[in-house]
């Protein structure tokens, strides 16, 4: 994949997001507000569509943001599971969503149809199959944190900017494919990438509203409840 400045954003506000989350596990010293369900869904992601590391090398930037992603997610769920005091406050309570059963298996299932609906059954690719996987898994992976967040409905100010940021690079990613597609003679479209790119920057959308509302006044930064939205 070539670089382009809309590519090195998105990766800079990925990696920043998780600088943030890591300060804030770090200073705050406790995992109010954060799911580890979000991570443990992202690490899913990058672990089956970073297969590569151990068949091509692309450049040590890409070889070395691939083991970031996967190093810094697994440390975070660590912390949040098994790290005192950290693990204590983390309430399982409010981080309820059933993320094997409702993300993880619709995504495979939905990757198995996709990917023998393109490629038949001849040449089977078993990164392949896990890349197109990783890329529906990724769209949804959000889903606990924002519902956590609902639920809490204050937002703490680490946490905010964390998602902000996660959200940003999704949505400088779709920039990044826009920009290729017009500057790469040979680029591949990959229309799959596309929706769940799309759909991933939409869910979004609420969060950012009141995100830069709040930014905006000054204030708390408060989620409606659906009495109140």
């Amino acid at each position: 994949m070539s670089m382009n400045i809309f590519r090195l954003a998105g990766d800079m506000s990925h990696v920043f997001s998780i600088i943030v989350l890591l300060l804030r596990l770090r200073v705050a010293k406790n995992a109010q507000g954060i799911s580890v369900r979000t991570h443990e869904l992202f690490l899913v992601v990058f672990v089956t569509r970073y297969l590569d590391l151990f068949t091509t090398f692309y450049s040590i930037y890409n070889s070395v943001m691939k083991v970031l992603y996967i190093g810094t997610t697994a440390l975070i769920i660590f912390a949040i599971r098994f790290q005192e005091p950290i693990c204590s406050t983390y309430d399982k309570a409010q981080d309820t969503f059933l993320h094997w059963k409702f993300a993880v298996a619709p995504c495979l299932v939905v990757a198995c149809i996709t990917y023998f609906l393109g490629r038949g059954f001849e040449d089977f690719d078993i990164m392949e199959l896990l890349w197109t996987f990783s890329i529906y898994l990724e769209a949804i992976a959000i889903l606990p944190q924002l519902i956590t967040l609902q639920r809490y409905r204050e937002v703490e100010n680490l946490t905010g900017n964390y998602i902000f940021f996660m959200g940003a690079y999704r949505a400088l990613y779709i920039l990044n494919w826009i920009y290729r597609s017009y500057n790469e003679p040979f680029y591949r479209h990959h229309y799959v990438v596309y929706f769940c790119g799309v759909l991933q920057t939409l869910l979004y959308a609420d969060f950012f509203y009141y995100y830069l509302k709040s930014k905006a006044k000054g204030g708390k930064f408060t989620l409606p409840t659906a009495h109140t939205a």
